[in-house]
């Protein structure tokens, strides 16, 4: 099902959200709340970052870099990271993932997307984080071309039900990065840079404030918002998102949205094959192939 807007490029329907960067005040903390709160492990570190994933796998899902004294994110106090949302295998996850949260006394938001089921944390440094499952596509439903979403209550207990009692033992290999969230400044603005310049469908464009775009026909690889609108963007000094990634299927779809984004006024440095990019408000996406 596609939008209801197509732009003069798409990306490849086999496009999916790789790593992100987050600029954290300090990294030990960091580490410990991502081992022991999301049940990463670390892949590789050094004396000013690391870089985490799922357990079993060399994934990368997360490279951390210190800034020490960064100020923390407040919600709703810069434009940037909204949050970055962590898509398990199955259900079965999600539900050893929430008991595991109870076992360890932490409260979290809950939410039932209608395409999704999620629940939300904030990482010391007050940086969103989305841990969710998909339904199956053949559950989801439109409207006039639009994808029905919503926010409505989590049946918590029922999830958990559907782990059968297993215990969490961390992130499950074939967990991915789903989709970052955006607070932005402005969504015609923001359609204008991430549709008609990078090339994302436009899946959801009623729900109040906010704007999702995916390719594939994906529910949204990215979300934004403007319910920071006002704030002004994170700067170098604050516990932020630094840069989060695209994943296309070939180096000639790198090139292809590079020069999309440039088409539509938006400037593009090449990168060692990557192509880099920042939107107006000052956060970074790179593209990059998956071979």
């Amino acid at each position: 099902m596609r939008s209801e807007k197509e732009p003069a490029y798409r990306l490849p329907a086999a496009t999916r959200v790789g790593g992100v960067t987050l600029q954290v005040a300090d990294l030990e903390r960091s580490i410990a709340y991502y081992q022991q709160v999301l049940g990463m492990r670390v892949v590789s570190r050094n004396d000013g970052g690391a870089t985490l994933g799922p357990q079993r796998a060399d994934t990368i899902l997360l490279t951390l870099r210190e800034k020490p004294g960064a100020t923390p994110m407040s919600r709703r106090g810069r434009l940037g990271l909204y949050h970055f949302a962590i898509l398990l295998p199955d259900r079965p996850a999600l539900g050893r993932f929430i008991q595991h949260l109870s076992d360890l006394g932490l409260s979290a938001g809950m939410s039932d997307h209608l395409v999704s089921e999620a629940v939300y944390l904030t990482d010391p440094d007050g940086l969103g984080i989305e841990v969710y499952r998909d339904r199956s596509r053949s559950e989801w439903t439109y409207d006039d071309g639009q994808l029905a979403m919503a926010t409505d209550p989590l049946d918590a207990a029922d999830v958990v039900r559907s782990a059968g009692g297993e215990p969490w033992t961390g992130m499950p290999p074939g967990t991915t990065i789903g989709h970052v969230h955006l607070f932005v400044g402005d969504l015609e603005q923001a359609s204008v840079f991430y549709h008609e310049g990078l090339g994302l469908d436009r899946m959801v464009w009623s729900y109040p404030g906010a704007l999702f775009l995916a390719a594939g026909g994906y529910h949204h690889h990215l979300g934004v918002n403007t319910w920071a609108v006002g704030a002004e963007p994170a700067s170098e000094n604050d516990a932020r998102l630094l840069e989060w990634e695209v994943l296309v299927p070939g180096s000639t779809d790198v090139e292809r949205a590079a020069s999309s984004i440039e088409a539509g006024g938006g400037a593009v440095v090449r990168d060692n094959g990557t192509a880099v990019a920042t939107d107006p408000w000052g956060t970074t996406l790179r593209v990059r192939s998956e071979k």
